[in-house]
């Protein structure tokens, strides 16, 4: 493996720690309804765990409430179940064929609470790029202990890795800044 390589493999495993990090994000819900924030529930759907968005439409029609068609009206009960049992916090009902979900007004501790999940997930976020950061090093000082690149090559691929490393701590920093900023709007 080269240099390149090595840099290359390294970017692009730390943009999916970001783009990991910004999914993490999307699951923190606030005051407002997100489609998004449902990605992460499965239903038992004929036995099996099924993501929700093969199982439904979601709309926005009001700023605090999320509306759940379900391809199959017959799933509407599961749906509503996985819902419920999902730890976000929603009471869903359903007519028989949609299901309604009303978010309700965060409070300041429910705030925080949140705060302290995207702060954590950006602090998680930020421990694996840099271990990606320290196996792409390991493997740059191999090829130069191995004699198959010089010692000025690996100090610039080493700055190089850096300023990768710089960049993406940066834009999760960022993404968290305007999380937080999300989450405090009332």
């Amino acid at each position: 493996m080269s240099l390149d390589q090595i840099q290359r493999d390294a970017g692009h495993r730390m943009a999916q720690a970001v783009e990991k990090v910004g999914e993490d994000f999307a699951s923190i819900r606030t005051g407002r309804a997100n489609p998004q924030l449902l990605n992460r529930v499965t239903v038992e759907y004929y036995g099996q765990p099924t993501p929700l968005q093969q199982l439904a439409n979601f709309s926005v029609p009001e700023p605090r409430i999320l509306i759940v068609n379900p391809f199959d009206k017959s799933s509407v009960d599961q749906i509503e179940k996985a819902i419920r049992d999902s730890g976000l916090g929603l009471n869903p009902s359903n007519d028989g064929g949609t299901i309604r979900c009303v978010f309700p007004e965060l409070t300041e501790e429910r705030r925080k609470e949140y705060i302290k999940l995207a702060k954590q997930a950006a602090e998680d976020g930020k421990v694996a790029i840099r271990n990606v950061r320290r196996s792409a090093r390991d493997a740059m000082q191999k090829l130069e202990d191995d004699g198959e690149v010089g010692k000025d090559e690996h100090e610039r691929a080493t700055k190089r890795l850096e300023e990768t490393t710089a960049k993406h701590v940066a834009q999760i920093d960022h993404a968290l800044e305007a999380k937080e900023q999300e989450l405090l709007e009332v």
